[in-house]
């Protein structure tokens, strides 16, 4: 079995992690002091998003420099730090790919823009001309990802694309230099001794021939615009195909410690799961995000129905699992509860395959509201601040102390990458060190039982004891039964049949009642009774 296939991974969101300079914005050297948290944990990977050179119109997903280390979060020389202890640490570190789009700030852009319509320079782009007597209208109807149209006119009349911000011009993959220059950029990365690459929108680097219209359906909801059937283009997989080859036979660097496999996870906007299945067929990525897990609402009926076509899509590797990321609303927020949470977490870690984590996500953190002056997420003005964007899931994690920075920084609390919650000291790290039935203890202690019961098999699906029209959820992985209460009403888990003894739960039980909301976890293996603790959130 490949060490990817059952993995757990940790988001890391460089700037909202751990501040070393005082600065108030996190980087990479204080994300290498902290690292020691995620392994504690029990993860096995570490994805890092983008570090690079960014005007940071987009978070840092607008690129000046793929190869290059943004100043304002340390040098080269601090990523290498950052993979050493990684590595040292047993963690495997996953970086940001961003094929899609660069920066406007790039100087591909800068010199497209100089060089004039029809120039070489503006190959690497998707110039066009515009519609209409003018030619001042759009080239066609696409939207943004991000509200308004998808184009943009420069100086000289012509129009760029865009799928997102207007500083986020796209690249034409179907230019061969565009194609050359990011196989440098992997082959520079795995150089540094990276593990892989998640990879950016990867459903959406080729666009449709011609450029057609979309038509009025892409307007219904214009922030998932980029889920239109003229993405997903078939031209994306003979890429990936050299891609893959490309990871599977570079060398390994100096002093690497094995196992050397590398992996790409596609970070594709694919709903369908066989469709999504294309992305991860054996010679393509190891993995693609499973966004229909993470969209599902808190129904029995619905996450059995995505569980079971996830596992059953043709020609896909192990499974993803992932209930938040930068990108998302919380669980605790999006979920309803800090309960539903919680039973959610247990529920996704006992499922076989592999799980990602967001930073946060282990210290139960509610989605914060971050004030109108300290947006920065460019949905906010696209949108005609009608949509605060995904600010909220992007704020520095509390480490210790009862008010801001939390640890984050030294820096005063009013200078920090954003704003912290008055009410968070319960949520520090330290403070739920301190406390057994902590969201933190309880992720610790899953990882815990999950390292040590893996499933034999991660592409294979568990067997279900609860019936579809059931309003709990219960199935095996092996030795692991987990068993979840999604009904307003207490569920008498002892009357199931399960098999296996308790060992935690995600909530306190009552006696032989599980309680609405709560997740629970029995392990059917021999030898003396053994529980992972006591009192809250712990099996008793």
């Amino acid at each position: 079995m490949s060490w990817w296939q059952d993995a757990v991974c940790y988001e890391l969101y460089p700037r909202a992690f751990a501040d070393s300079d005082g600065d108030g914005t996190g980087d990479l050297a204080g994300a290498t002091a902290r690292l020691g948290h995620i392994a504690e944990l029990g993860a096995d990977a570490v994805w890092i998003t983008p570090f690079y050179p960014s005007p940071l119109a987009d978070g840092g997903y607008d690129i000046a420099d793929h190869t290059g280390v943004a100043a304002d979060l340390g040098s080269s020389e601090d990523f290498d730090r950052l993979t050493a202890r990684a590595h040292g640490l047993g963690l495997k570190l996953i970086v940001d790919l961003v094929p899609n789009h660069t920066s406007d700030r790039h100087p591909w852009f800068q010199e497209a823009l100089a060089a004039g319509p029809g120039s070489a320079a503006r190959g690497r782009y998707l110039f066009r001309e515009g519609r209409g007597p003018d030619g001042g209208l759009p080239p066609n109807d696409w939207q943004s990802a991000f509200g308004g149209p998808a184009w943009t006119r420069v100086a000289d009349g012509a129009w760029y694309c865009h799928l997102h911000a207007p500083e986020q011009p796209d690249l034409d993959w179907r230019a061969p230099e565009v194609r050359a220059a990011f196989e440098g950029v992997l082959r520079y990365w795995l150089d540094r001794g990276v593990d892989g690459f998640r990879v950016d929108v990867a459903h959406a680097l080729f666009k449709a021939e011609g450029l057609p219209d979309a038509g009025p359906g892409q307007h219904r909801d214009p922030l998932r615009n980029h889920l239109m059937p003229y993405y997903d283009q078939e031209e994306l997989h003979p890429l990936y195909r050299e891609w893959r080859t490309l990871l599977d036979t570079h060398p390994a660097p100096p002093g690497a410690v094995p196992p050397h496999e590398r992996v790409m996870v596609a970070e594709s906007a694919v709903f369908d799961p066989v469709r999504l299945a294309r992305y991860t067929r054996p010679d393509e990525m190891h993995q693609a995000f499973n966004f229909a897990f993470l969209e599902a609402s808190w129904d029995p009926a619905e996450l059995r129905r995505v569980i079971d076509a996830s596992l059953s899509a043709p020609g896909g590797g192990a499974v993803t699992w992932l209930l938040s990321s930068h990108d998302a609303v919380r669980p605790v927020t999006r979920l309803g509860s800090p309960a539903r949470a919680r039973a959610a977490a247990l529920l996704m870690l006992a499922l076989p395959g592999s799980a990602y984590l967001y930073q946060g996500e282990e210290l139960g953190l509610p989605q914060a509201t971050v004030p109108d002056d300290r947006i920065r997420d460019p949905l906010w003005e696209r949108s005609g601040h009608t949509d605060r964007g995904r600010d909220g899931s992007r704020v520095p994690l509390p480490w210790s102390g009862d008010r801001a920075p939390y640890g984050f920084t030294t820096a005063d609390p009013g200078r920090t990458w954003l704003p912290q919650p008055e009410d968070w000291a319960p949520y520090t790290v330290a403070a739920q060190e301190r406390d057994p039935g902590s969201t933190l203890s309880l992720y610790r202690a899953a990882l815990r039982l999950r390292r040590a019961h893996p499933a034999p098999d991660p592409t294979a699906a568990p067997h279900w004891h609860s019936e579809p029209g059931d309003p709990y959820l219960a199935f095996s992985r092996s030795s692991l039964t987990c068993v979840v209460n999604l009904d307003p009403r207490p569920l008498t888990w002892t009357a199931l049949g399960l098999p296996g003894r308790p060992v935690l739960a995600s909530g306190p039980l009552d006696g032989d009642a599980l309680p609405p909301d709560t997740a629970l976890w029995l392990l059917d293996t021999p030898g003396p009774q053994h529980h992972e603790g006591d009192g809250h959130g712990r099996a008793r």
